[in-house]
């Protein structure tokens, strides 16, 4: 708690990787509006409607070929080109709901062919993350597949399981534009909006 004009306001502090600290003074009341269960059911609406963490027996293979449909269709409209190499990467890390380094995406495509180069797999990745179709975790150095359909500068909140390794991707209108009203405070354009949250998903929890 501090001190706010001869009042105690709870302070939020959001560390994000665009090198941003976004503070958050709220009164009681308005508090009150971010408490755990109201957040939650705040990322439930604005989620795409894949689940953050889907369940271990989920229908993976209809989740990844929805998504590659989506990735086919975006870029058809876009008019870009989902090469086979663009296609093999996405595929990849499709695989899993769990991030990989671009070495890690060598080795899994060599075991189906030729050893890419690096460079070919850095170029894939980054056509695949302008179009929005992959994230970067930061702390990771490593990739992720994006099964929702936003645009490719929205914040990214990144709940990540220490545990299993998984990651869910949620959104939340609220730091959305909390974000975008303190870079604008400050002059500032954020390019890619990234936080990411550590913990323990429902799965690992509930084992």
């Amino acid at each position: 708690m501090v001190g706010y004009e001869g009042r105690n306001l709870p302070l939020f502090v959001l560390r994000c990787n665009i090198y941003l600290e976004v503070v958050v003074q709220l009164s009681a009341i308005e508090a009150a509006r971010y408490s755990p269960v109201r957040t939650e059911q705040a990322l439930a609406k604005k989620a795409h409607s894949h689940a953050v963490f889907p369940a271990p027996d989920h229908d993976h293979g209809r989740c990844a070929s929805d998504a590659i449909a989506h990735a086919e269709a975006v870029c058809t409209a876009r008019k870009e080109r989902l090469t086979p190499i663009r296609r093999q990467v996405l595929e990849a890390l499709l695989e899993r709901h769990q991030p990989l380094g671009a070495y890690e995406l060598i080795d899994r495509l060599a075991e189906d062919g030729a050893r890419p180069a690096p460079i070919t797999i850095y170029r894939a990745l980054d056509f695949l993350r302008e179009q929005g179709f992959v994230h970067r975790i930061e702390s990771r150095n490593a990739f992720v597949a994006c099964g929702h359909n936003h645009d490719s500068g929205d914040p990214v909140v990144f709940l990540i399981c220490e545990k299993c390794g998984a990651v869910g991707e949620a959104a939340s209108a609220t730091v959305a534009e909390t974000i975008r009203t303190a870079s604008r405070a400050v002059g500032f354009t954020p390019k890619t909006p990234v936080i990411e949250i550590f913990g323990t998903c429902a799965h690992c929890s509930a084992n």
